[in-house]
């Protein structure tokens, strides 16, 4: 994130505010941005996104320019986008697309939007016609907003069937929901991010393990997520609670690399 956005979006978290369940979350990677890059290379990170996302109208565009420019200084960045619902939003999203944007990033329950905002009909037209994945925290975790859950998402999709949503967090808590949408499209993908952790499973629920077999069986649209550097608990923690599933070596290979590098043509 821009690093004024960064030191706001630390203050809420320091705060304990109701979006994150008004709870402590303390910031385990709190350093400059140098710092923090070298730190995700050491962890064997080899692409990444950004983490961009609008709470209001007339941010989405200046949020572009920043992650344009720190994509382009970043190489192992992959280029992310965002937007809103606004007037504006048509072009500045297909300028985005042909500036080279790889992938979107979108935060329902900060934002508070209905996903399927008739504002948003032209850009999600583009959005499934170019095939770019769109990363959503659609779920309710791990404080529910007016337009989280599957509801308003399944609603987006019988308009826009040909979308790449990526899932973030699976979805949480309302998991099962959302892998009912993934049987039903073949666009719908999953991120990780912050599940089967301790720290989630405590404030969203934890993963219902009658639902381990279908997770295993969309093990190969499913991408590792970390929310780095915003986790309140060491990085390979992460990685630990998905080893501890159980799932094997090759769904483990798969959520951790293989996907995302097919996802992107990352080689």
């Amino acid at each position: 994130m821009p690093e004024q956005v960064l030191r706001k979006v630390w203050g809420y978290f320091d705060a304990a505010g109701p979006l994150i369940g008004s709870r402590e979350w303390p910031i385990t990677y709190r350093d400059e941005e140098q710092v923090r890059l070298k730190t995700l290379r050491g962890f064997g990170v080899r692409a990444f996104t950004s983490m961009v996302y609008p709470h209001k109208p007339d941010m989405a565009a200046w949020l572009n320019d920043w992650s344009a420019d720190f994509a382009a200084r970043t190489p192992d960045c992959l280029h992310t986008s965002t937007f809103y619902p606004e007037p504006s939003a048509p072009a500045y999203v297909s300028a985005a697309i042909e500036g080279g944007t790889r992938i979107f990033k979108l935060h329902i329950q900060v934002g508070d939007y209905h996903p399927a905002d008739p504002q948003l009909d032209e850009v999600w037209g583009v959005i499934q016609d170019a095939g770019i994945p769109v990363v959503m925290h659609c779920g309710s975790g791990p404080a529910a907003g007016r337009f989280t859950g599957p509801g308003p998402m399944a609603t987006l999709l019988q308009r826009f069937p040909r979308l790449r949503p990526v899932i973030a967090h699976l979805g949480a808590p309302e998991y099962t929901g959302f892998l009912d949408l993934a049987a039903t499209y073949d666009g719908v993908l999953f991120d990780t991010t912050m599940s089967f952790t301790d720290f989630f499973d405590a404030a969203a629920g934890p993963f219902p393990a009658a639902e381990l077999p279908r997770l295993r069986d969309v093990g190969d649209r499913i991408l590792f997520g970390s929310d780095f550097p915003n986790i309140p608990y060491p990085y390979g923690h992460a990685l630990f609670a998905l080893e501890r599933l159980g799932l094997g070596d090759e769904w483990l290979r798969a959520v951790c690399h293989d996907n995302a590098a097919r996802l992107f043509a990352l080689g």
